[in-house]
């Protein structure tokens, strides 16, 4: 079975999304801006989501882990919970 490890940062909205990934494209650390705007508990780990297979995360965001390049930004991913970006930081 295929597993992913990923971090995240989630916000309410794409303009905040978008711009939070302007600033990682230009250099702003991930895991720092994740401690500072991510509403997700995961937050405070820099957005670390640990390990997950494939049907442990929304449909929106197993689309894109497991199918986007290792180690680079993705989104914004819109859920119901708000709006992704997403960075898969392994897949085998």
């Amino acid at each position: 079975m295929t597993v992913a490890t990923a971090r995240h940062i989630l916000v309410d909205t794409e303009a905040q999304c978008n711009e939070l990934k302007q600033q990682i494209e230009a250099g702003a650390d991930f895991g720092d801006l994740a401690k500072q705007h991510s509403s997700c508990p995961s937050g405070a780990q820099g957005g670390d989501l640990g390990e997950f297979g494939p049907g442990m995360m929304v449909a929106e965001f197993d689309k894109v882990v497991f199918s986007a390049p290792v180690n680079t930004v993705q989104g914004p991913v819109k859920t119901d919970f708000g709006f992704h970006l997403l960075e898969v930081t392994s897949r085998t």
